[in-house]
């Protein structure tokens, strides 16, 4: 597993519901979802400050959490598609 710079940290994306709460098979387009869910893979070392410290990450590998899906970068690696992006387009931890 990379390790990613900064604040940016590797999200393992849920695969997104194939049915409804009521059993509608849903078709690929109704699938995507604006705000998405994931696990996180990796945490980045922080934000490198002006002072030359760093502001660790308030988030850590294994952390479930839900994303702006529009954010970061979609790529493939070890044949599973993850998603790079920073800390701060993380909106919550779930419990």
């Amino acid at each position: 597993m990379p390790t990613p710079i900064d604040d940016r940290v590797i999200i393992k994306p849920d695969e997104p519901e194939k049915t409804s709460p009521g059993g509608i098979v849903l078709p690929e387009s109704a699938r995507e979802k604006k705000i998405n869910r994931g696990k996180i893979l990796a945490v980045g070392p922080g934000k490198l400050l002006e002072n030359g410290t760093r502001q660790p990450p308030d988030l850590k590998k294994g952390d479930r959490v839900l994303y702006d899906g529009w954010a970061g970068s979609e790529i493939e690696l070890d044949d599973a598609k993850v998603r790079i992006l920073h800390a701060g387009d993380v909106l919550a931890v779930l419990d």
